[in-house]
């Protein structure tokens, strides 16, 4: 199929799917309400409001970059604080996908940015986005291509950038089938900036036209200092130490909870046993994984119940932590001696394990890294994290590393590994204002 008429059968197909994608945001506003907020600008309708705050700051240069969900808006962190310090005068325009992104995203706003959500990709909404707005360049955080996106951009000679990019091997052979709708997409990016010369080589075999190796963004998130802190007095108040199961995903906490109650059966009954601690990724599932920790026959203490944010006799008493919170993940890695990385343990293909390494907490990590994959295989090689074959190798290995002298010596490299690869925020920031300038020019 030709690539204009893909293109036409794609947007056809997505104004024809349009009430179901907004009873789809919709019935998520249920559990998750902020996904309820300002939904009109999905379709790229503004109120008035928001119109007279695009327009209030003439002349201010706008960098718009979309982060669509939550581990995206935390890695755009210190590339936003490269981009204000090579451009103070820029106006920061932050697009999201998922309520969770959303108000990730707002630490990075100062005053007059804006905040908005990602248009749905049907040409009207975008062409009213990009009109609206009029970004001197687009930046998409990792793995965010859109074919009307990429084409409206284009048309309003908006150069785009995809930043901090990777590519699985999964995504490259989709992206293939749909090669009449998704390499269009791909050539008409300025620059692709990539995580490492594997995502290069895909993204080249893809269609992008130029491509860069600067390394990981992930790798220059400094953790703040008070979660740090509030980690640590966590820690320091737990009569046990912590083994934290992070950013678990639907369907891997039943085969953790087995294994741990395994475990504790056979474990020497004068020996001090760890304290799990379990942080589903999504917050809608705050309360389902609750209700399997109970079901398996297992106490539980809710992070968000603790008076005064601290755990109380009852908390110390249950045999499972839930973390059910948001933001606060640099604490739980800090009141850890070590984490069972979520995502790993089914084939999801692992999260982040850089956040971890940077609050000095090494990692056990299952076999399904494919997102992250030389991230896992360098935090492996430099002894920051181990890899095991299922739950019951991961509890009985994250149980050896709670002992102090292993903890100690993996906590360190783990932190070594964090801080010898930084430096990609400063080069991701340079090339794109280079790419600004260059559109600017262009004009």
């Amino acid at each position: 199929m030709k690539p204009w008429l893909a293109r036409q059968a794609y947007s056809l197909l997505l104004r024809l799917g349009t009430p179901a994608y907004l009873w789809r945001v919709w019935a998520r506003g249920r559990e998750e309400p902020a996904y309820r907020a300002d939904w009109p600008w999905r379709l790229g309708w503004y109120g008035r409001a928001y119109c007279e705050a695009v327009r209030r700051a003439p002349g201010r240069p706008v960098l718009w970059l979309h982060a669509v969900s939550l581990g995206e808006a935390r890695a755009a962190a210190p590339l936003v604080q490269a981009l204000r310090a090579q451009r103070p005068g820029m106006r920061l325009l932050l697009t999201h996908t998922t309520a969770t992104g959303r108000e990730a995203g707002r630490a990075l706003l100062q005053e007059g940015d804006l905040q908005t959500w990602l248009p749905y990709d049907t040409p009207g909404a975008v062409r009213r986005f990009l009109r609206l707005h009029r970004p001197q360049v687009g930046v998409l955080m990792e793995t965010e291509v859109w074919p009307n996106l990429q084409h409206e951009a284009r048309r309003a000679e908006v150069p785009m950038v995809l930043a901090n990019a990777r590519l699985s091997e999964k995504s490259l052979r989709q992206g293939l089938r749909m090669g009449a709708l998704m390499q269009p997409a791909a050539e008409v990016m300025s620059l692709c900036l990539a995580q490492t010369s594997t995502d290069a080589d895909r993204l080249t075999r893809m269609g992008a036209p130029l491509v860069r190796v600067v390394g990981n963004v992930k790798f220059d998130m400094t953790p703040a200092t008070a979660l740090l802190s509030l980690g640590r007095s966590w820690q320091a108040t737990s009569d046990r130490p912590v083994v934290l199961a992070a950013s678990t995903r639907e369907g891997e906490e039943p085969g953790l909870l087995a294994a741990w109650r395994v475990a504790c059966k056979e474990a020497d009954p004068a020996a001090v046993l760890p304290r799990l601690w379990i942080v589903p990724r999504h917050p809608q599932r705050f309360d389902e994984v609750a209700e399997l920790v109970r079901a398996a026959g297992l106490s539980l203490s809710r992070r968000s119940a603790w008076p005064d944010g601290r755990p109380d006799a009852a908390a110390q008493a249950a045999d499972v932590w839930l973390g059910d919170s948001m933001g606060e993940m640099p604490a739980y890695y800090a009141a850890a001696r070590v984490a069972l990385l979520g995502g790993s343990f089914a084939p999801l293909g692992g999260q982040n394990l850089i956040e971890a390494a940077a609050c000095a907490c090494p990692v056990v990590m299952g076999p399904s890294t494919f997102n992250f994959a030389e991230a896992a295989e360098l935090s492996e090689a430099a002894g920051a994290a181990l890899r095991v074959q299922d739950w019951p190798e991961g509890v009985a290995q994250a149980r050896r590393v709670c002992e102090p002298a292993v903890n100690a010596a993996m906590s360190s490299r783990a932190l070594d590994f964090a801080h010898t690869h930084r430096g990609a925020a400063h080069a991701m920031a340079e090339a794109i204002w280079a790419v600004a300038q260059a559109g600017c020019s262009g004009r």
